[in-house]
């Protein structure tokens, strides 16, 4: 490692020896002395803020301004007025004229942290000001000229925001001139422990407690660890080992404990990653079901209001109970815990295999309905629900008598 990645690191007070992360350094330092456009790129929580600033001070530009601006942060209605300025009375509220940060960072840097959520028509106001440095104040008819370096950050892939329509592809081009790339934690094991111990290191020595320690088996325990929110979250995971833990020298078991109760951990993270394809199938399960169920729905009214509809007739109301209980439970392939007659609910249940015949129940129910109403169409037609010519119809078809 030369020296001047080693004087970086005390500068800016950064811990890390992955070749990832050097690689970054030595990247930031080999553009800071040119004027072209950056995109730094990574993950939520890899200390992408912090490539702006070495560029920044390692240019010709460290004595000017250097401003980082969320844009994520700032609401659509007013991020034209943060970053170009406008005039007075250029909207309600507009008192005073107000410069923007592109006018305030003249002859310096401006750092543009989650680029990607910049609306439609701030990203056409930036990519003029990149191409020829000129911008117009809200409210105002006046080109205004400004020299500034732009520095961007992301997590988001922003060619798939390109190909989305959610980013221009032109403005993506013109500050994806050079692109530095964080690395996640994950990729930078080797650095995981060192950074644990300046994070331990700092929180005890602000909060006068003693130190503490991992064995070599806690040690081994964090570095296998995912840490999906990465330097953030390792340094809160720290902090919290400081304060909960009362012994100074924890073990893999004790280090557990708390990785366990994290959200998204690298052990929950596994164990979901081997139920996906079960939960897959339960999900195409219970696809099936549910298909099968709306397919059923209309026979099951059509009974239910027949069993409603005759509150004297307990032998049709007992027979066509049994029969919801057969469509529901007697084929083989088909599990159900409960069944209710009224509700029809269907609590738990596994699908193999689906053999029942909706005609054969159709017509037994039209049978049923005739028999009931001495073959009198017009009013079998009115209890099942249909129209006399679709009964004429369906006798035809299953040739009833």
């Amino acid at each position: 490692m030369n020296n001047d990645i080693i004087k970086i690191k005390q500068r800016f007070n950064l811990v890390g020896n992955s070749h990832l992360f050097v690689r970054a350094l030595k990247k930031a330092l080999r553009v800071a002395n040119t004027n072209i456009s950056i995109l730094v790129s990574g993950e939520s929580g890899t200390g992408k803020d912090i490539i702006p600033k070495i560029i920044h001070e390692n240019s010709a530009r460290k004595h000017g301004q250097f401003i980082a601006v969320n844009c994520g942060a700032i609401p659509e209605g007013t991020i034209d007025s943060e970053l170009f300025g406008h005039e007075k009375g250029a909207f309600t509220g507009a008192i005073n004229s107000r410069k923007g940060y592109f006018e305030v960072a003249n002859n310096g840097t401006i750092f543009l942290d989650e680029i990607g959520d910049l609306p439609a028509a701030t990203q056409v106001r930036l990519l003029r000001i990149l191409e020829n440095g000129e911008f117009i104040k809200v409210g105002s008819s006046q080109v205004e000229k400004t020299n500034v370096r732009l520095i961007a950050a992301t997590n988001l892939n922003l060619l798939e925001a390109v190909e989305k329509n959610q980013f221009r592809e032109d403005l993506y081009y013109r500050i994806n001139t050079i692109e530095i790339e964080m690395p996640p934690l994950r990729l930078r094991k080797e650095d995981i422990h060192l950074m644990f111990r300046k994070f331990v290191s700092d929180f005890c020595s602000q909060h006068k407690m003693p130190s503490l320690k991992l064995t070599d088996k806690a040690i081994s325990l964090i570095e296998k660890h995912n840490w999906p929110g990465n330097i953030r979250e390792l340094k809160n995971f720290a902090e919290k080992l400081c304060v909960i833990e009362e012994k100074r020298t924890l073990n893999d078991n004790e280090v557990n404990n708390h990785l366990l109760t994290t959200p998204n951990t690298g052990s929950l993270v596994v164990k979901k990653s081997e139920e996906n394809n079960s939960f897959s199938e339960r999900e195409i399960l219970y696809k099936i079901l549910f298909d099968l169920k709306n397919d059923l729905n209309d026979l099951k009214k059509i009974t239910l209001d027949l069993i409603q509809g005759d509150q004297t007739n307990e032998t049709l109301k007992t027979n066509h109970a049994e029969r919801i209980q057969r469509i529901y439970s007697d084929d083989k392939s088909l599990e159900v815990e409960k069944i209710d007659t009224n509700k029809s609910e269907i609590i738990d249940q596994e699908i193999i295999e689906e053999n029942l015949s909706l005609q054969d129940n159709e017509c037994e129910i039209i049978q049923k309905a005739l028999e009931k109403n001495a073959g009198k169409r017009k009013m079998a037609a009115k209890e099942l629900g249909i129209s006399e010519r679709t009964l004429y119809r369906k006798i035809k078809q299953y040739d009833l008598s």
